[in-house]
């Protein structure tokens, strides 16, 4: 099996400057085409990528083409964007991807993820560790910041807080232990 990254808000033919300017592109096509090229870069083709909605927008052909050129497999969790049944028919004929659902659980590491495009409150702060949090990972905000709130068991895994790459899950448990001391220091 390989390596396992999250990612948000790709919004593959979105064409609008308020998505792909705040990016740093001049065009929805210089957008794609630098998001297929970050993700292939880090994403092998036996690689599973967590993607927390809003995948594609505007036509289905050229979506479709689009997330037919990225490695791995997708697990596409829906978000606000992925309700018109244009795209819940489309998604199904891409060969790489597999249609969750609006949320889902998953386990790694003795680590416990709650995976959904919006942020939602899943654990409380006085937890001794984060293996006895449930921590989650949202997209959705567009926002460049990793941590909602400054918390660490809240990580933000859509393309404008990382680079315009996925991120891989262990570097995720990295940068939220790391939060950790930081809180810690705070007190």
């Amino acid at each position: 099996m390989g390596k396992i990254f999250a990612s948000s808000d790709l919004h593959f033919g979105h064409d609008r400057e308020f998505l792909w300017g705040p990016r740093g592109f001049r065009s929805s096509i210089e957008h794609d085409e630098a998001i297929i090229a970050n993700w292939n870069s880090v994403v092998e083709p036996e690689d599973i990528v967590y993607v927390l909605g809003d995948l594609m927008l505007g036509d289905n052909e050229y979506g479709k083409s689009c997330v037919e050129r990225l490695n791995g497999t997708i697990r596409l969790i829906r978000g606000n964007h992925d309700t018109d049944r244009r795209w819940l028919e489309v998604y199904p004929t891409i060969s790489n991807v597999e249609l969750i659902g609006w949320a889902d659980m998953i386990h790694y590491r003795k680590y416990h993820f709650y995976l959904s495009h919006f942020p939602t409150n899943t654990a409380n702060i006085e937890a001794e560790s984060l293996h006895q949090c449930t921590l989650h990972l949202f997209g959705h905000t567009h926002s460049p910041a990793r941590f909602r709130e400054d918390y660490p068991m809240y990580y933000n895994v859509a393309l404008d807080a990382n680079h315009n790459t996925p991120v891989l899950l262990d570097d995720i448990i990295d940068r939220m232990k790391e939060k950790v001391q930081e809180c810690i220091s705070y007190l």
